[in-house]
């Protein structure tokens, strides 16, 4: 039974903490652009990565 009075305050400060850093990744931007870094995968020119053989 004592245990419960270490797993109690423990347990409160892990929701604390995870709600902490739940606030933080939202105003810091982390969910602004959900959509936008996959699909830049997709839109990804190549051209800029083709080497010409003929330049030295």
């Amino acid at each position: 039974m004592e245990v419960i009075y270490l797993l109690i305050p423990i347990s409160l400060l892990l929701v604390a903490v995870m709600i902490y850093f739940l606030f933080w990744a939202i105003r810091s931007g982390q969910f602004d652009d959900l959509e936008g870094e996959a699909y830049q995968i997709l839109m990804d020119d190549d051209r800029d990565t083709i080497i010409d053989e003929d330049d030295p």
